[in-house]
């Protein structure tokens, strides 16, 4: 299979353990054999079960690609949107780069996929029985529909022509009250997963047509032009040969807490104790400190460096505008060579806990506005400093004048206590180098 995995949004209704930069596809809740494993991880391991040869390229917000390089590698194809938009360019975007950077023939198939649904192995089987349904040519668009389990006002749904296991689209209802939802379903309604399977052809000439653009390079120049529009409105809706097919198999779309709760295995990740009078109580904690609850029924309590959240499970689904209000650093984010955490914020200082795992490196940068002091509290490595290279170890201080050129190198995992200090910190303020120069 050729498989766009989309992974873009900041994820505000998982608020605090989500931001710009962590979104929810990136927060470890699934239990492991050793750890925990996040939607993302979760998602790109049940593909390569299934199809061992998929070719999967994540399309995603130049944000978030720190964290999948952190997550699954460097191995993996990734879509990089310079600009954030909705679905329809991100979607275009990665296909474009599927023909023309990875030479993938525009008569292929490729099935896009959302990253954050919560499914198991009989739904990425049939991914491939879609993308082997779309390859017929009987339709220009061969959709994925989910069997409703009640009716659901917060999903569109798809109306097939016929109850077939795959039948001709009729048309599309947009997030209906319950009473049409339920109307919907005895028509044989399915909700809209936002599973399409379609030749990369098909989406390049019509993209071509709508965006008047030349190529992958003029796509991307173009980028931040272009309307900020989902899949289904742009393409969707205006084409008229489409294809569902049904799937009666579990899938969770895990937008909310509430929703995400109910897929966790454990009711506890974290430092967390409660007492037996609690019920259906959801702890996630990723803070150093104990959280204790008691006599809670139907409540979720989330903590991290962002923030804390003590909701009833229900009321959760409307954090987003409460969130909006909030304005603030973010506090902790995964990188490719590791990750931070902010400490301590003060008028003219920021301190920071920065983790690299071995044999990794920050990039080679420098900062014309602040100073900066590293002190080694675990591991060792080396930093090169305006050139000079010295090895580091526990117990070591590293200090750095504003326009000195500097990285890090770990041999081991390596822990360092990062002090910036100046009358103007932003993250902008970095000026990258190659090694040498």
């Amino acid at each position: 299979m050729n498989i766009i995995l989309l992974s873009g949004g900041s994820g505000k209704r998982l608020w605090p353990l989500s931001n710009d930069i962590r979104s929810k596809q990136f927060i470890k809740i699934f239990p492991t054999e050793n750890d925990y494993e996040s939607m993302i991880q979760r998602m790109y391991r049940q593909i390569k079960k299934v199809d061992k040869d998929a070719k999967i390229i994540i399309a995603t917000a130049k944000t978030q690609v720190s964290a999948i390089h952190n997550q699954i590698g460097y191995d993996v194809e990734i879509s990089v949107e310079p600009f954030r938009k909705d679905t329809f360019p991100a979607i275009l975007l990665a296909a474009s780069y599927m023909h023309e950077v990875q030479k993938i023939s525009a008569d292929e198939i490729v099935v896009v996929v959302p990253v954050d649904p919560y499914v198991e192995e009989d739904y990425f089987k049939a991914l491939g029985k879609l993308s082997k349904q779309a390859e017929k040519g009987e339709a220009n668009l061969t959709l994925m529909g989910i069997r409703p389990t009640y009716p659901s006002e917060k999903y569109g749904y798809i109306i097939p022509k016929s109850l077939t296991d795959i039948s001709l689209v009729e048309a599309f209802k947009e997030k209906p009250e319950k009473t049409d939802a339920c109307a919907f379903i005895q028509r044989g309604g399915l909700w809209n997963a936002g599973v399409f399977a379609f030749r990369i052809k098909y989406i390049l000439d019509r993209a071509k047509v709508l965006l008047d653009y030349t190529d992958y390079d003029d796509l991307l120049q173009r980028y931040d032009s272009l309307e900020n529009i989902s899949f289904d409105y742009a393409i969707v809706e205006r084409e008229p040969l489409i294809q569902v097919m049904r799937f009666a198999g579990k899938w969770k779309d895990l937008g909310t807490w509430n929703t995400l709760t109910d897929a966790m295995e454990t009711h506890i990740i974290g430092d967390a104790i409660t007492d037996r009078d609690c019920e259906n109580l959801h702890i996630i904690n990723e803070l150093s400190i104990p959280i204790l609850a008691m006599g809670l029924h139907d409540v979720i309590i989330s903590a991290s460096p962002n923030g804390i959240l003590v909701s009833d499970k229900e009321q959760s689904s409307y954090i987003k505008p409460y969130v909006d209000e909030i304005s603030q650093e973010i506090m902790i984010a995964e990188k490719s060579w590791g990750g931070y955490q902010v400490l301590n914020i003060e008028k003219e200082s920021l301190t920071i806990r920065v983790d690299l795992k071995a044999g990794c490196r920050m990039s080679y940068h420098n900062h014309q506005n602040r100073d900066e002091v590293w002190i080694v509290i675990a591991g060792s490595g080396k930093t090169i400093v305006d050139g000079a290279e010295k090895p580091v170890k526990m117990g070591d201080v590293i200090t750095m004048q504003a326009g000195c050129k500097h990285t890090v190198i770990a041999d081991t995992g390596l822990k360092i206590i990062e002090v910036q200090i100046g009358k103007e910190i932003f993250v902008q303020d970095k000026m990258k180098f190659e090694l040498g120069n």
